[in-house]
């Protein structure tokens, strides 16, 4: 994605897990993905955003991952002879009594799992009896290339079986709760358990292989049909992740990153009262640089095997974040609590920008200069790829420019880009920037709209407000019978496709004008990450409103020069 005109493009953001295909397993998948890579670029996007894909833990939340670099089991798809080791039988013995009801509904992240380890348990077992030498082989060669983090995921997650697949890795055994100990009680253990654990972990390695190969090949089938897949790097990982547990010490386990208080989100009071508080691990910066930054380069080459593009969340992360004294499972207990009785539970430590707050130019400066240390590591290790930082929220003043100075492309949210007082202009967006109205963490607009429109909605001011600001950025005038389909939606989206942005994205609810919500931060709803769309990609394609819309959009995609509608 260079800078200049003939280079910008659209993009369209989806959860995998929301994407439906006629012979899905209740979620998204690899195979799925490549309908929609079709789908998108008939419509005349030139780029798929998709979140996180490591390995989900327990809370389901692609930011909250149990390895920054394991694939998430559920993203496989999984059918006679994919894997080559899943036989015909073997599949139709393990779906018989599940299919149907799983592709009901939300995603069923328990069911799913079981069906498709099971699934992946058979395949393997067929690899370990049966499978060819050059299959082997290049299992081997996997294992060889990713070592350096794949042993000790594959302990992690066999521990975790133990466990009854909980990553909670303080409340196993104590002897398994860090990996040198572990490995002293694996020696000592009989050679029947030193049999079964080596047995799962080499079954492990074996799911992290197909997943490489799977998306290794959808990267592929992508950069073939000219779309760019952009993935996304959460800036944090799960406390109860592979990663903490094996290298703790480049973590500071007793503060919990998050985001300060922020009254956008009325609809959680923590949030507007005490920030989000996520859960993360701090970074240990100084212990971080010593290993040369091993820890990120490894998650940079770790994405760049399946992306042509990666977003970073969180990008002010690498600045300073906000820190809690506390794991948000004591939120619920904090949350009434005053400023001077939530010191006396945590011993007088309390929520604070780490390392440095911005009260001062002394400190701006110090932020500024680690941060960019920091994501200059990243941009080396990223080589030609471009690389997008979520800069939203409470955002310094030298931040922007300095995710500028270093060829970092920020994000625009045409309703929350005010200038003196107005809406900034599309044309006045730095090239060097992503322009989007909704993130996976925001109301759809059409979920917007709707709250406008009814008279005794709690959020009517807010969402009323919020369409106000894209209106004026559309250029919409306000009027009597004014309509969402007919007048608001091409508006708002020709306004986006014009910016001056290298990349313009919609997200699918907005795309197709749904009021359906993935995530509602800083909740743990069992509602959140879960909302799947109602139609599978065939559907998708056969439905002739769905295909006027498409149309509609390719020619606003056209028109706006972001490539050809008709290449």
């Amino acid at each position: 994605m260079e800078d200049s005109p003939e280079k910008k493009i659209a993009g369209v953001l989806t959860p995998l897990f929301a994407l439906r295909s006629e012979n899905d397993l209740g979620i998204g998948d690899t195979e799925t993905l490549r309908q929609f890579i079709d789908w998108a670029r008939a419509g005349g996007f030139r780029l798929v955003q998709l979140l996180p894909i490591n390995e989900l833990g327990g809370d389901n939340s692609p930011y909250n991952a149990i390895s920054s670099m394991a694939i998430e089991p559920t993203t496989l798809y999984l059918a006679p002879g994919s894997p080559e080791e899943l036989t015909a039988a073997d599949f139709d013995a393990g779906i018989a009594t599940s299919k149907a009801s799983l592709r009901r509904g939300p995603v069923k992240y328990a069911q799913v799992r079981k069906l498709k380890r099971e699934l992946l348990d058979r395949a393997y077992h067929n690899f370990e009896q049966n499978g060819s030498a050059a299959r082997r082989q290049a299992f081997a060669e996997f294992w060889e290339r990713e070592k350096s983090w794949l042993d000790d995921y594959a302990s992690f997650r066999a521990f975790m079986t133990r466990a009854r697949q909980s990553e909670i890795w303080d409340s196993w055994l104590p002897d398994l709760r860090d990996p040198q100990s572990a490995r002293t009680w694996l020696g000592l253990q009989s050679e029947e358990t030193r049999a079964e654990i080596i047995t799962r972990k080499n079954f492990i390695r074996y799911e992290q292989w197909i997943a490489d190969e799977q998306w290794r090949a959808v990267s592929a089938y992508a950069q073939e049909r000219g779309v760019a897949l952009m993935g996304d790097i959460p800036f944090g990982v799960s406390y109860y992740s592979a990663d903490v547990w094996a290298d703790r010490e480049i973590f500071q386990l007793d503060w919990s990153g998050g985001a300060p208080p922020e009254p956008y989100f009325k609809d959680d009071e923590f949030t507007m009262k005490w920030g989000q508080n996520w859960g993360i691990p701090v970074y240990d910066w100084p212990a971080m640089r010593t290993t040369t930054f091993a820890w990120w380069r490894r998650r940079i080459r770790g994405v760049s095997r399946f992306f042509h593009t990666y977003r970073i969340d969180h990008v002010l992360g690498f600045y300073r974040i906000y820190a809690f004294p506390w794991r948000p499972e004591l939120n619920t207990r904090i949350l009434p609590l005053s400023w001077e009785e939530m010191l006396a539970q945590t011993g007088g430590r309390f929520p604070h920008f780490a390392p440095r707050d911005d009260a001062s130019a002394e400190n701006c400066a110090a932020n500024e200069r680690e941060g960019e240390e920091y994501l200059h590591v990243v941009m080396a290790e990223s080589g030609d790829m471009r690389v997008i930082g979520e800069d939203l929220g409470t955002v310094p003043p030298y931040v922007r420019p300095s995710l500028q100075k270093l060829g970092i492309a920020g994000f625009k949210i045409p309703q929350w880009e005010i200038t003196n007082g107005q809406v900034t202009p599309g044309s006045e967006y730095e090239r060097l920037s992503v322009a989007t109205y909704s993130t996976h963490d925001h109301k759809p607009i059409r979920e917007l709209w709707t709250e406008a429109t009814e008279d005794n909605h709690p959020s009517r001011d807010q969402a009323a407000h919020e369409l106000r600001l894209i209106a004026q950025f559309a250029g919409i005038e306000p009027r009597e019978g004014l309509e969402y389909e007919r007048d608001f939606f091409p508006a708002m989206t020709r306004a986006l496709f014009q910016c001056n942005s290298e990349v313009a994205i919609l997200m699918i609810t907005d795309l197709l004008s749904r009021s359906d919500r993935f995530n509602v931060p800083g909740t743990a709803t069992a509602g959140n990450w879960a909302t799947r769309l109602p139609r599978t990609m065939a559907q998708l394609s056969a439905s002739p409103s769905v295909r006027r819309r498409m149309k509609l959009v390719r020619d606003l995609i056209g028109e706006s020069g972001r490539n050809s509608a008709t290449d």
